[in-house]
């Protein structure tokens, strides 16, 4: 069977889940349409996402649309939650991307569709809205066109836009051959020649098989327009989804090869891991394998036909809630043959905030909670300071803190408070710098050898790992022992934070048998690497962040002062129609300042929207970061913790 993972994504309020809604209702998986404002749609299921009115995690629904079976997934728009949309965007097989009529592109829209491009995800566009007042379809179409790196072609022709009285009509596209064929001989030399030449061989059904080449190419993006909430053209793009978007014919008798996208507990505290299936199919009881080792399947829910059920078997195409992988994480693959973990598409979080157990006693408990809690979101990075019993994770914005703080309340019981957030920064390479460290030679000792040298790659390219001596030489566990080490110290650099987009080539290798053993590795490594990045110098830089702001004229002097003083820098001011755009970039430390004055200096008709863009070296003294365990900069103290530990660490 045909099956087709569709990603629904917006930015916040543009009507996404609405739209999730109106397509089950259409399907005939829901009976009676929900509302958001209601609080009784089908995907946001989690109370607060009832209660706040906006979706916090990714949720799924299956569903046959003609001969296709559909796995929706309806993701969060605000971007607080965009770890979440990460995890799902390496499933897609196309992407419905919703736009309001009324406010148009967004910052959100242009990150996710940078996002779909890079990842080459077919993209079909849903503007939606038309019926509220201000909408306005051929401008959004345009700014599509202008703001976004896409084609789009218009599919809808819309009357009484911006009315209750507005209407949909679906283009004909065999009388519009002369646009259409224009647009898509561009990347179709045949076509051209026959639109040319032979004009009576360019047929009705030709011109739709080749949109949905060029779709399924990235080549071209439908647009659609209607209104979710009324369900106007809204079939016309559902008829799009069945017949212009690449679906897939999955083999269930091939390999068993998937990815867990997501991770949450059941009503009994146990885990359960959200599989999507490639290929081959898993039966309850069978093992699987994960990165940690073999896993049994314990049980299986579908998603199939609106509903959860429970079964026996998963085959490849569908998606299913298993329980009984113990040591699963977001992102691991089940088969030996599909890569793990997961590729960063959009930018880390750049804030951080203290937790605090309002009892005492609670601290125990609060590090548990939020244990759970990063299972299900790996990028809150929860870090914990042992020497100060502090503990600390990683946010997108205040939202998402406001939801963990009631996400603890809910599911755990405990009360929290939460420090102000501060800005994380990162560090980064200055030159190249090699640590090394021989066994039986002081000052090592400990039975390795380790030889480390690090250089910095081009800024966004992450981190990597490689080995430039034989692995033939030593075990493997030892290898990974020096990479874990790596991964570790490299969370902590001569600062205290993260040391980004770096290389790191272990150059140096030896043990002796039968004493070395891998702990030697593990706990060598981090000296060396210290020593290495002592060697190669490193710079704080912190995070800057790109603004779009819309405030009335009669403001703009103002507003270039509150600017000024926060050290923006402006790209671009133009006034029309008695209304500043101003866009440009700003630290991310002085955002919330902007925020905060910006009422006061529009009358609160001025709006600030941002998105990270860059990290830039940081001008004076380097902020520090406090640092949670061992410091490998500071060789004896940090022997001495490693000695106080394993003094600590009961035999066997």
């Amino acid at each position: 069977m045909r099956t087709l993972n569709l990603g629904i994504l917006a930015h916040v309020d543009a009507g996404k889940t609405s739209l999730t809604e109106r397509l089950l209702f259409n399907a005939g998986v829901i009976d009676k349409l929900g509302s958001v404002d209601s609080g009784n749609t089908q995907t946001d299921s989690l109370a607060l996402e009832r209660q706040r009115g906006i979706t916090i995690r990714a949720a799924v629904v299956s569903f046959m649309l003609g001969g296709t079976s559909v796995n929706l997934i309806d993701t969060p728009g605000h971007p607080d939650f965009i770890a979440e949309v990460e995890r799902v965007l390496e499933l897609l097989d196309a992407a419905v991307v919703v736009v309001s009529a009324v406010e148009g592109v967004q910052a959100q829209t242009r990150v996710l569709v940078r996002a779909l491009r890079r990842l080459g995800v077919p993209i079909v566009f849903f503007i939606n809205k038309i019926d509220r007042l201000g909408a306005q379809y051929e401008r959004v179409l345009a700014e599509i066109a202008q703001q976004l790196p896409v084609r789009p072609i218009a599919m809808s022709d819309v009357l009484e836009a911006g009315s209750k009285a507005a209407q949909v009509q679906m283009r004909d596209l065999w009388h519009a051959r002369s646009s259409l064929c224009e647009t898509l001989a561009e990347n179709d030399e045949a076509l051209l020649s026959d639109y040319v030449m032979a004009p009576h061989l360019v047929t009705a059904a030709r011109l739709k098989a080749i949109l949905a080449g060029q779709i399924a190419d990235g080549l071209v993006q439908p647009a659609f327009a209607g209104s979710a909430t009324t369900g106007i053209g809204v079939p016309a793009l559902t008829e799009a989804i069945e017949s212009l978007l690449p679906a897939r014919l999955p083999d269930a008798g091939g390999e068993v090869a998937g990815k867990i996208f997501k991770i949450e507990r059941g009503w009994g505290g146990e885990k359960l891991a959200y599989l999507a299936l490639q290929t081959g199919t898993v039966h309850t009881r069978d093992h699987v394998e994960l990165p940690g080792g073999a896993e049994r399947v314990t049980g299986i829910e579908l998603f199939e036909d609106g509903r959860v059920h429970t079964v026996t078997t998963l085959v490849a195409g569908q998606i299913g809630r298993i329980a009984g992988l113990k040591t699963a994480r977001i992102g691991d693959a089940i088969s030996k043959g599909l890569p793990g973990g997961n590729r960063a598409y959009f930018s880390p979080p750049t804030l951080e905030t203290r937790v605090m157990a309002q009892r005492p006693a609670d601290s125990a408990a609060l590090w548990l909670a939020l244990g759970q809690l990063a299972e299900q979101d790996p990028l809150i990075n929860l870090r914990r300071n042992e020497d100060a019993n502090e503990v600390f994770v990683s946010l997108y914005g205040e939202v998402q803190k406001e939801v963990i703080q009631a996400s603890l309340l809910a599911d755990f019981g405990l009360e929290a408070s939460f420090a102000e957030s501060t800005v994380i920064c990162v560090e980064r390479l200055i030159g190249t710098g090699e640590g090394l460290e021989i066994m039986f030679k002081e000052p090592n000792p400990y039975i390795a050898t380790v030889g480390l040298r690090i250089e910095p790659r081009p800024a966004g390219a992450g981190n990597s790992f490689a080995l430039e001596v034989d692995p033939g030489h030593m075990p493997a566990s030892f290898y990974r022992a020096v990479e874990d080490g790596v991964s570790e110290t490299l969370r902590q650099g001569r600062y205290g934070w993260q040391v980004v987009d770096c290389h790191v080539a272990m150059i140096a290798a030896r043990h002796r048998e039968p004493m070395s053993v891998a702990a030697d590795f593990r706990q060598l490594t981090p000296l060396v690497l210290a020593a290495a990045l002592s060697a190669a110098q490193t710079q704080v830089c912190e995070p800057i962040n790109r603004f779009h702001l819309e405030a009335p004229a009669t403001a703009l002097s103002g507003l270039l002062t509150l600017l000024a003083r926060a050290g923006a820098v402006v790209a671009e001011t133009v006034i029309a129609e008695g209304v500043v755009h101003a866009t440009g970039t700003l630290a991310a430390a002085q955002l919330q300042g902007v925020q905060q004055q910006l009422p006061g200096l529009t009358s609160g008709a001025g709006v600030l929207e941002a998105s990270f863009d860059h990290y830039a070296p940081v001008h004076g003294k380097p902020p520090t970061r406090p640092r949670s365990g061992g410091d490998p900069f500071n060789r004896t103290e940090y022997l001495l913790r490693v000695r106080r530990n394993l003094a600590l660490t009961p035999p066997g």
